[in-house]
Parts: structure tokens; sequence; C-alpha cells
């Protein structure tokens, strides 16, 4: 029998009688094994990716879709975009099964409505350039099946994150991406190993999607906003290394480049004016190695 997230695994009959060392590792080794699973899931990932960054570049938004646990991993993969790569927060929506209050409060049956998700996705203008996420452990949440069938019957990408192969959410997107973690050490807590797979499913997603974007230079988060006084003194070290200039020039530059911290690099390295600089960026479609590189 094929062991799922929700299965009691006989090898965790009475772990509460385990010692405590023992339950700890036994914990850690499902980390470890989660993943693993996402590793084999590189193929599925690798082309979720390409077709997102494909939809995104024409204006698309990524909407989030899911319910629990799920839920909340998926909401936090779109709180991080706008505060690490200034993506724009109407860009990146998570929806979540039982509304916001749910976030933070178990709303019961909330998931089993099945045409929450395509009203909720309707009312926000849903359109064929989205990407729709649907973020599901068991794979089978009513909430996030409905959201994936409605989202693909109006032409959006729909990209399934899963823990149980040919899974109904599966079934329902595009592309699967289904990191197989098996039963917990509490069956059917997929907070643990699901979780964990998930997470880093959504970590890999949504970073690639903005590698491919252009919004990353030489393994640095050059849209970043300095919004503070540790990412301004972060933001200054990122233009000196970049330029090749002293903190204390790249400071002057930020600052008449509004803090940005692509055109500060530009100007500097192509001793260009900030109108200049923006032409630059713009020509490359905001991608700083082009605007770098620009008639070399």
């Amino acid at each position: 029998m094929t062991s799922t997230t929700e299965s009691a695994a006989a090898r965790y009959r009475g772990v509460e009688t385990w010692p405590t060392d023992e339950i700890v590792m036994t914990i850690i080794e499902g980390q470890l094994g989660a993943i693993a699973a996402v590793q084999g899931q590189a193929g599925a990932l690798s082309r979720a990716v390409d077709a997102a960054a494909a939809r995104l570049e024409r204006g698309g938004r990524l909407l989030y879709l899911g319910a629990g646990t799920s839920g909340r991993l998926a909401a936090l993969d779109a709180a991080e975009l706008p505060p690490t790569f200034s993506w724009p927060r109407e860009r990146a929506v998570a929806l979540m099964a039982g509304g916001p209050g749910a976030f933070t409060n178990a709303v019961e049956g909330a998931e089993d409505d099945a045409k929450a998700a395509a009203q909720e996705m309707d009312q926000l203008g849903l359109g064929a350039d989205d990407v729709v996420i649907g973020v599901a452990a068991s794979g089978r949440t009513p909430y996030v099946v409905g959201g994936l069938d409605h989202a693909r019957a109006k032409g959006a990408l729909t990209i399934a994150v899963v823990n149980n192969p040919t899974s109904a959410v599966g079934r329902a997107a595009e592309i699967e991406i289904a990191a197989a973690t098996g039963a917990e050490v509490l069956a059917g807590s997929t907070r643990l190993k699901a979780g964990t797979a998930q997470k880093a499913v959504l970590n890999t997603l949504s970073t690639a999607v903005m590698l491919r974007l252009g919004y990353v230079y030489r393994g640095r988060m050059v849209e970043m906003k300095p919004s503070n006084a540790k990412l301004r003194e972060r933001a200054a070290e990122m233009v000196a290394h970049l330029a090749d200039v002293t903190p204390e020039e790249a400071q002057r530059t930020l600052d008449a480049a509004d803090q940005s911290i692509k055109l500060a690099v530009v100007m500097l390295s192509r001793d260009l004016s900030r109108a200049e600089g923006e032409a630059a960026l713009q020509r490359a479609n905001g991608r700083l190695h082009l605007a770098l590189t620009e008639g070399a």
C-alpha cells in the first residue's frame, strides 16, 4: 500500500514512548527526506519556472491558492516577494480558504467550498497571463481543485504543489510538482515533512522565476528596496562591489538614483546620467547584465 501524507505508519507506533533524542532525530530525518523528495521534482520545477516567467513577463500575476498549513506557506511566499525583489504587492496575491482571517485562525469546512476560489479570482480579474499556484499536501482540497479548474479554463497557467502524486489537485493543473513525502511522524500533520517540502518548492519556484526575469545580478538582490538602515547599508555595499567604487561614492549615486540599486550600478559602471541610465535599463527590459553590456 502506498504511503500518503495521511497514512499512519507502523514505524511511528508508540513514538510518544521513545526517548526524546530519538523523537528529535526522527523528526529531523523527516525534514531531510522532504528535501530529497523536492530534488526528485527538479524537472517539473524547471518547466514551471520557465512557463511562469513567460506569463509574468507579459504582465501577469502570481495567485496562490491554499487551505490550512498549505495556504499559510503559500501566503508566506507571496508576502516575501515584495521586500526581497520589489515585486509589486498587487502581483503576488494569496487566497486562503476561509478568507484572510483563516491565516491565523482555522475556519472549519472552508476548504470544502469548491467554488470560492473561482469567485475570488474572478473578482481580481483573472486573466490568461496570470500564474495560479495551488498548494495542497493531500492533493484533494476542493477549494484548490475548483480554483485550478477554473483558472485553467480561463487560460491562466496552473501549477500544483502537492505531496501525494496522481492527486485531484495535480490533475487539475497544467504542471504538477509532487514531492511525495509519505507518512508523517504524526499521521496527517502536514505541517511537518509535507510543509517543509512545500516551503522548499515555493522558495525554489519563486526565486528561480525572479532570476529568469532579471531581478538578480551576480547572486545579489539588485531589486531590493533599502527601506531601513540595515538595508541602506547593504545596498551601498552592493553598489560599491558591483560598480567597483568606494562606499561613499556608491551612497551618493544611490541617493541620486532614488535608492535604485540597478540604476546606481548602471550610472557608475557606464558613467551615465540618471536619465541615460534609466533609458539603458528600459532598453534592457530591466535586466542589469544587458544594460551593462549594451553596445559592447
